[in-house]
């Protein structure tokens, strides 16, 4: 993939400080903000490498590691998805979406670790619900879900993503098929009632114990609200579902590929029109408004946006094991991948090759801490490349 032409660091450094003033972010916020502007600069500090064959010197500076930022999540991305290979089993998986009425933005917005847990908890005790049901299944089952906050224009739109496996293991840890034979997983209009109901009821308890009551008018609109529980289509297999979470899992609410241009207070990024056709095109925005609706989608400190559930949960890991060893899946014990061997057979791209000479190997000559950039000591080794 090509280097971008724009990045979200140099918007954030551009008008952060505008930003600031007219609408005042959290302090968490203002740390993601300050780890993405900083991110591969000299203020984190650094090493330099020489190529053994040809002296390239290269200067690389380190990453912020922040979960938001767009430059830090390829890795980590790969890595996850890696552990998850290990937990597949051969059944069908069902994909299921569930979203939070738009009438709660303003809730989520002020007290967006609280919601967000609401909306896993509501979600999961759902599909557990039907899934313990004889009628529907009898069996424990396993999810996986994940948090996304924004639409594709940068709105707020949370909604949960949940990876759901077509059958579980019964009380005695014998694996049991949903009844549907993969063509689908649980009745949706009846999972729609029972998520709202779900999600109403703990969203109460929790205004109530902050002494914070819901609106009547509200409260009676969002149960007259046919709230949106969608299922797709079940992946075709394990391969599908690592597909799928490999675009989704660590993805964030824009890449810097999105943004087209940074000019005059504007910032003008592209976007898919679902309601047209998923059409591409252009939105413009202030900066200071592009940066407000960015931090919507900055969770809270150690806020878990991806969890596992069921017999995919850490806890039933013996369990599912035993279950892979009985069908003759052995879990090989790998060695823990280190970003360079991820970068190079996940990326295609070696870090250790000479980008001068492409048959060098790069060696390093020294770290650096932040803001302390070795020019002295890169100086005297061009000067001694050139003798």
């Amino acid at each position: 993939m090509s280097k971008p032409t724009y990045e979200l660091a140099t918007i954030i450094k551009n008008y952060k400080h505008s930003f600031i003033q007219k609408h005042q972010p959290l302090k968490f916020q203002l740390r993601a903000l300050h780890a993405i502007e900083l991110c591969r600069t000299s203020h984190l500090g650094g090493h330099v490498d020489q190529c053994a064959s040809c002296n390239h010197i290269r200067i690389s500076y380190n990453s912020c590691r922040n979960r938001h930022c767009p430059k830090c999540q390829l890795t980590n991305k790969e890595r996850w998805i890696l552990a998850r290979e290990k937990d597949l089993l051969p059944t069908t998986y069902f994909h299921v979406v569930f979203t939070i009425p738009q009438e709660l933005n303003t809730y989520c917005i002020q007290q967006p670790k609280e919601l967000y847990n609401i909306l896993f908890e509501a979600s999961k005790e759902t599909i557990e619900t039907f899934a313990r049901d004889e009628k529907h299944l009898g069996a424990k089952i396993g999810m996986i879900s994940l948090l996304h906050t924004w639409g594709q224009n940068l709105s707020l739109h949370p909604h949960v993503h949940m990876i759901v496996t077509g059958g579980g293991l019964t009380d005695i840890d014998l694996w049991k098929q949903t009844k549907s034979k993969g063509l689908f997983l649980f009745p949706i209009k009846a999972m729609r009632v029972i998520y709202k109901n779900k999600f109403m009821e703990k969203l109460t308890v929790f205004l109530k114990r902050k002494n914070n009551a819901m609106d009547i008018k509200l409260r009676r609109e969002l149960y007259n609200k046919n709230w949106i529980v969608y299922a797709k289509q079940p992946f075709g297999g394990p391969k599908q579902v690592i597909e799928y979470l490999g675009r989704y899992s660590h993805k964030i609410a824009i890449s810097n590929h999105r943004i087209k241009s940074i000019a005059e207070g504007k910032v003008s990024f592209t976007y898919k029109d679902y309601a047209d056709n998923s059409k591409q095109k252009l939105m413009t925005l202030d900066s200071e408004e592009f940066l407000r609706r960015f931090c919507l989608h900055i969770l809270p400190p150690k806020f878990t946006k991806i969890r596992h559930y069921g017999i995919l949960a850490n806890r039933y890991k013996p369990l599912l094991r035993e279950y892979q060893f009985s069908l003759g899946i052995i879990i090989a014990k790998k060695e823990t991948q280190t970003w360079k061997n991820i970068t190079k057979t996940k990326l295609n791209f070696d870090v250790d090759k000479c980008p001068c000479c492409k048959t060098g190997t790069m060696i390093r000559l020294q770290s650096f801490e932040a803001n302390a950039p070795p020019l002295k000591l890169i100086a005297k080794l061009k000067q001694n490349s050139i003798a």
